[in-house]
């Protein structure tokens, strides 16, 4: 994970308390203010404090963290700031707390008075469970569990999507064409707001004199507007710099547009681009893609967890994808965003403190202490016997009726059988999508039901218009509703591609009369 050592503003803590730190957050305009959560869930802050934006209660700078007595305890899942700064949090209640400049009203309270302690959106929102929050440079919008968007604060180019270029005091629902639509991901750059639906479709609301909203034009739009030229796209994931735009695929391919004068688009040029361009990462499946409103800087993360980065980089304007030796995309604005601000809310690990679950996962396929080993394929796996009964109800039943020290498996790979075990201790799998189908069998056979919706999410990010009608037939062979009709959704949003596949041509008759049978009730045949 995260060195937050990368962060000059913390580089005064002693190593007791940085070992302490499991979430971070540097802003600010010269990224001088910091946040953080630690392991017993405190919230400090330090730093500079402009318009009382570390929460303290005063306008005191504070070179030694200072709690935020009113957020301890509280779970942060989500935060976003501001230029002025302002501080908005989403907790996992769903409640939201603003506090910091609120000269535009984009704290929420109805006022333009500063706030200088953690405040409680309640607004429209009390009935609400809001789970993402995003800020541009003196506006906020707020994602409910619903997929409502909310949106208050400075609103000259409309970026609250109201319809009007008067600044809104409270939060108001995002609707006109939003209305009965879900959103699943927000953010927003400077001046506009950025929506993506459940379907893959993608809106956008502001300022759009560098063709930001990927709408083909430069005029400001005051309420939100699907980017037509991505018809047939479906977009997982956006991001916002300053006044550029990037959204990630479910494909894995990253499409920009907007403003491009430092690269940071990607294209090889300095050219605006009004309408969203693919961009050409050497035929890498990315899985996220960063940018942050204070700078012009993207960066993008590979499947197989390389780091790329363009745009304005300490300075130098580097106009196509570069290839980094960072773990993490955070790296990229530590070390090369002007300010180096987080683009959003780190997680962050210590290296000496183990939780139970990091004690567990270090004791692994370790023989030191353990008391059990399983032989596949001619390969052992360490385990203990203790914690197998414990985590999974086939393993309780299977050594109470043995003491055997050594037991052979014949049904399954080594691969597989490793994933499943690793999975008992830390209940994440490790495999690429390729190889989860393999997993995904063994958890139908041994009925573990969490560890095949966790093998069903992985294949889903692996899935192509080449393999995607193999894993809707894995999905179906194993009864994975879930992820059958996801492979479907994805065959026939992209059926020209799929229907030309070898895969297609092999397809088991029963299953391809089947999804022809459903894709025509879908409307997939429509002219």
């Amino acid at each position: 994970m995260l060195d937050v050592g990368k962060w000059p503003v913390f580089a005064l803590l002693p190593p007791e308390e940085l070992r302490l730190i499991r979430q971070a957050c540097v802003f600010g305009s010269a990224a001088n203010e910091a946040l953080y959560v630690t392991v017993n869930d405190e919230v400090f802050a330090l730093g500079t404090n402009c318009s009382g934006c570390l929460g303290l209660g005063d306008l005191q700078s504070t070179i030694e963290p200072r709690r935020i007595d009113i957020l301890c305890g509280k779970k942060i899942v989500s935060l976003s700031y501001g230029t002025g700064p302002h501080v908005v949090i989403a907790t996992a209640d769903g409640e939201v707390f603003a506090w910091g400049h609120n000269g535009y009203s984009q704290l929420g309270n109805g006022t333009t008075n500063h706030g200088l302690t953690p405040a409680l959106v309640s607004t429209n929102l009390i009935s609400k469970r809001v789970t993402e929050v995003a800020c541009g440079s003196h506006h906020t919008i707020a994602l409910t569990s619903d997929g409502e968007v909310y949106a208050w604060g400075y609103n000259n180019s409309g970026q609250v999507g109201s319809g009007s270029t008067a600044n809104q005091p409270t939060p108001r629902r995002v609707s006109s064409c939003l209305q009965n639509k879900v959103v699943v991901n927000i953010a927003c750059g400077q001046l506009c707001s950025m929506a993506v639906l459940d379907n893959g479709e993608i809106y956008g609301w502001g300022y759009n004199c560098n063709g930001q909203l990927g709408l083909g034009n430069n005029g400001n739009q005051q309420t939100p507007c699907r980017i037509a030229a991505l018809q047939g796209v479906n977009i997982v994931q956006v991001a916002c710099g300053y006044a550029h735009t990037l959204a990630l695929t479910d494909e894995g391919f990253v499409y920009a547009w907007g403003a491009n004068s430092y690269g940071q688009l990607g294209t090889g040029n300095k050219s605006n681009q009004a309408l969203p361009i693919l961009i050409n990462t050497d035929k890498e499946r990315m899985v996220e893609v960063a940018a942050c409103h204070t700078s012009h800087t993207s960066a993008a993360k590979t499947q197989s967890g390389q780091v790329l980065m363009w745009g304005q980089c300490r300075g130098q304007a580097v106009s196509s994808p570069h290839l980094t030796h960072f773990s993490s995309t955070d790296d990229v604005f530590a070390c090369f965003a002007t300010p180096a601000v987080t683009w959003h809310l780190l997680s962050v690990d210590g290296d000496d403190y183990l939780t139970v679950a990091q004690s567990l996962k270090k004791e692994f396929d370790s023989p030191d202490i353990s008391d059990l080993k399983f032989l596949v394929d001619g390969k052992c796996i360490y385990v203990h016997k203790a914690l197998l009964k414990i985590r999974c109800e086939h393993f309780r039943t299977l050594l109470n009726e043995t003491d055997e020290d050594v037991i052979e498996i014949h049904q399954f790979s080594y691969l597989v059988y490793r994933a499943f075990l690793e999975y008992l201790y830390t209940d994440n799998i490790n495999l690429p999508p390729e190889d989860a189908i393999g997993l995904l069998d063994l958890a139908t056979f041994y009925r573990e039901t969490r560890l095949k919706r966790l093998c069903q999410e992985t294949i889903k990010r692996g899935i192509s218009e080449e393999n995607a009608i193999t894993l809707l037939s894995a999905a179906v062979k194993y009864e994975a509703r879930d992820l059958e009709e996801f492979c479907f959704k994805f065959c026939v949003n992209h059926l020209t591609a799929v229907t030309q596949t070898q895969a297609f041509a092999d397809m088991d008759h029963d299953l391809l009369k089947n999804f022809i049978s459903k894709a025509s009730r879908y409307g997939a045949f429509k002219n």
